[in-house]
């Protein structure tokens, strides 16, 4: 009876923490859905050769990797916006082209008119990544948040760059 009367009271003390999981997993499902609208289903996150996520696109039984999705602060962590790192959740399909960018967390000044509108990562959807993400000539310049713009832009570039040159570059010849 004893035995019984712990293992309720870790059951009750634990459900709480696994329904807290499977509600951050939603919410992550929802984020990756967001910057990947074409796929089906995503893999567990993968932390070789770079973290990612995988994309799948297709039916259960014929699915093959539409892309990658993968967050900049971990291929990027030394860039900064004005007042620290800017975190963005961004997929990357298989012919080197961005499928959407989220930005998830930053704490700029003017963070609230620069990188938090739907209009900033917006502009990113389609674009290729050997394009030059130079703001005021193919990313969008906004007055006063030229730090936070400038390094949002070079972390989406450098990190869906890394994702590429990982994860689409086929294999070359033995040396």
């Amino acid at each position: 009876m004893r035995n019984l009367g712990l293992v309720m009271l870790i059951a009750v003390v634990m459900l709480p923490c696994a329904a807290g999981q499977t509600a951050l997993d939603r919410a992550l499902e929802a984020q990756l859905k967001r910057v990947f609208p074409n796929a089906t289903s995503f893999s567990p996150k993968q932390t070789r050769p770079v973290p990612h996520f995988v994309a799948y696109t297709g039916g259960p039984g014929s699915q093959t990797v539409g892309g990658y999705v993968f967050w900049t602060t971990e291929l990027e962590p030394l860039e900064r916006g004005y007042d620290g790192p800017i975190k963005m959740l961004v997929g990357l399909d298989t012919n080197a082209r961005l499928t959407g960018v989220l930005v998830t967390e930053n704490h700029e000044p003017y963070g609230y008119f620069s990188v938090e509108p739907p209009e900033f990562a917006a502009q990113f959807r389609g674009k290729d990544i050997r394009d030059p993400f130079k703001v005021g000539s193919d990313v969008a310049a906004v007055s006063r948040a030229s730090i936070s713009i400038n390094s949002a832009s070079r972390a989406i570039r450098n990190s869906a760059r890394r994702v590429a040159r990982a994860m689409l570059t086929p294999p070359g010849p033995a040396k």
